[in-house]
C-alpha cells in the first residue's frame, strides 16, 4: 500500500535491535533509550488480576470495557482533570497508542492536514498516514514555551496533536500556551487530540487537560493509559475521553479489529485506579532523583539539553545524533535514541532515565568517557543552560 511506503523506519528500533546483538555477545550494554519504567506493576494491582481470573472473569466484555472501569475513568478525570465527562464518554483500549489510532481513523479523511508539534513520539505522524492524511510538522520556539501554530493552519487543518508532558523532551506546556492551542481549535474549527499518557510524572509546573477549557470538550479527545503511571507497559490498557459520537466510531472499529482490551487487565486497571496512590508517588520521587542526577552530570561534562520538567527523558545536543548514538553503542554499549525518531533534530538524542540507578550512573561514566576520548563537539541550545546553577540537584 502506498501509505505504508511513506512510513519511515523506526530509528529507535534499529538501536535497539543493534543494542540486542552487542547483548548476544555479552558486551556490558546499558539501555537508556526504553521509554518503559524499570518499576515491577504495584502488587495490589498484579494480584488484582489473579484474582480477577481465579473468579471467572476471563470471559468476553462489552466491547468500550466493563462498566465499573467506564465509572472510574470518568469519575477520575472529572474530580483530577476538571473534564465533565459520563461513562458514555469513555472508551478503553488495548494501549493508549490503540486509542490514538482510533480516533485517526475516526476523524481523518484522505487529504486532511494534522499539526504535530516538533519534536514529537515517533507514532504520531505513522497514525496520521495510516489514516490517509498529511503530517504538518510545526517547530517550537528556542525555549520550548510557544509555537507558531497559528502561520501552519489552512482550510485542509482537521486535527492538532499535543502532548504534554512531552515526549522526549519533558517539556510541560503551560495554561497560557494551551489556552492558545484551545484558541486556534475554536476558532478554526479544527480537533485536538491530547496525549496526557505522562500526566503524573511532573517534577515542575502544574499539568492542565485541554479538554477542560471551556468550549473545548467537544472537540478534543484525551488519551491516556496505565503503562507509564502504574508501570503497566505489558499489560495494555490505555483509553480515551470523547464526545459520545466520536466514542461510539471509535467503538465501531475496536468492536471489529480487538473486539475489547483483556477482561482481567481491564479488572487491574480498575484497581489502579481506586486503590493506594502511594506507589506512584513513590515511582514520581525516584524518577526526579534519577533526572536531577542526570541534569547534574550533564552539565560537569558540558552538553546541553532542553530542561525537562516531566516524563522521564532528557533530550541532549550531541551535534549529529545518529551517528553520535550509534558510535556511543559501539564504542561504550550505551544505547540512546537518535533525535531523527521524534521530528526534525537531528543534533539530539533522547535519554531515557526510566531504568535503574546504576545504569544512571554507569551512563554518566561511560558518556564523560566518550566526550573526553573523542573530544565530540557539543553545541549549546538557546539560553546557555549550563550557566545556570545545579548544585543543589541532588539535595
Amino acid at each position: 500500500m502506498r501509505r505504508l511506503k511513506i512510513i519511515k523506519p523506526s530509528a529507535t528500533l534499529r538501536i535497539s535491535a543493534l543494542a540486542k546483538e552487542l547483548l548476544k555477545e555479552g558486551k556490558p550494554v546499558v539501555n537508556m533509550s526504553a521509554g518503559e519504567p524499570d518499576f515491577k506493576t504495584p502488587q495490589h494491582i498484579v494480584e488484582s488480576a489473579i484474582n480477577a481470573l481465579n473468579e471467572g472473569k476471563h470471559f468476553y466484555t462489552p466491547t468500550r470495557g466493563i462498566p465499573e472501569l467506564l465509572d472510574a475513568i470518568a469519575e477520575k478525570v472529572n474530580v483530577e482533570n476538571g473534564i465533565p465527562a459520563k461513562p458514555e464518554n469513555v472508551i478503553v483500549t488495548p494501549g493508549a497508542k490503540y486509542a490514538i489510532f482510533l480516533a485517526m481513523q475516526v476523524l481523518l479523511d484522505e487529504g486532511d492536514e494534522v499539526i504535530l508539534l516538533d519534536p514529537a513520539w515517533v507514532s504520531y505522524e505513522a497514525n496520521v498516514i495510516m489514516a490517509n492524511s498529511k503530517p504538518v510538522w510545526v517547530k517550537h520556539d528556542e525555549k520550548f514555551e510557544d509555537a507558531p501554530i497559528e502561520d501552519h493552519i489552512t482550510s485542509k487543518t482537521k486535527m492538532i496533536v499535543i502532548n504534554t508532558p512531552n515526549n522526549p523532551t519533558g517539556v510541560v506546556y503551560s495554561k497560557d500556551f494551551l489556552k492558545k492551542v484551545a484558541d486556534l481549535s475554536i476558532d478554526h474549527n479544527v480537533y485536538v487530540l491530547s496525549d496526557e499518557i505522562y500526566e503524573k510524572i511532573i517534577y515542575e509546573g502544574e499539568h492542565y487537560s485541554i479538554a477542560s477549557f471551556e468550549g473545548m470538550f467537544e472537540r478534543t479527545i484525551t488519551i491516556n493509559g496505565f503503562s507509564k503511571t502504574y508501570s503497566m507497559t505489558g499489560w495494555r490498557l490505555g483509553y480515551a475521553i470523547a464526545c459520545e459520537e466520536i466514542i461510539r466510531d471509535m467503538n465501531k472499529i475496536q468492536s471489529h479489529s480487538v473486539s475489547h482490551p483483556t477482561s482481567f487487565v481491564q479488572y487491574a486497571g480498575l484497581t489502579a485506579l481506586k486503590g493506594d496512590q502511594s506507589c506512584v508517588e513513590e515511582m514520581v520521587r525516584k524518577f526526579r532523583r534519577r533526572r536531577d542526577k542526570i541534569l547534574s552530570g550533564l552539565n560537569e561534562i558540558g552538553i546541553s539539553y532542553i530542561y525537562p520538567k516531566g516524563a522521564f527523558y532528557v533530550f541532549m545536543k550531541v551535534g549529529d545524533g545518529t551517528e553520535f548514538a550509534e558510535r556511543f553503542l559501539k564504542e561504550e554499549f550505551v544505547a540512546v535514541t537518535p533525535g531523527e525518531a521524534f521530528g526534525s533534530y537531528r543534533e539530539y538524542v533522547r535519554v531515557s532515565y526510566a531504568t535503574s540507578d546504576e545504569n544512571v550512573d554507569e551512563f554518566l561514566s561511560r558518556l564523560d568517557g566518550f566526550v573526553k576520548r573523542f573530544k565530540c563537539q557539543v553545541l549549546s541550545f538557546g539560553n546557555d543552560l549550563k550557566s545556570r546553577d545545579y548544585g543543589d540537584l541532588n539535595g
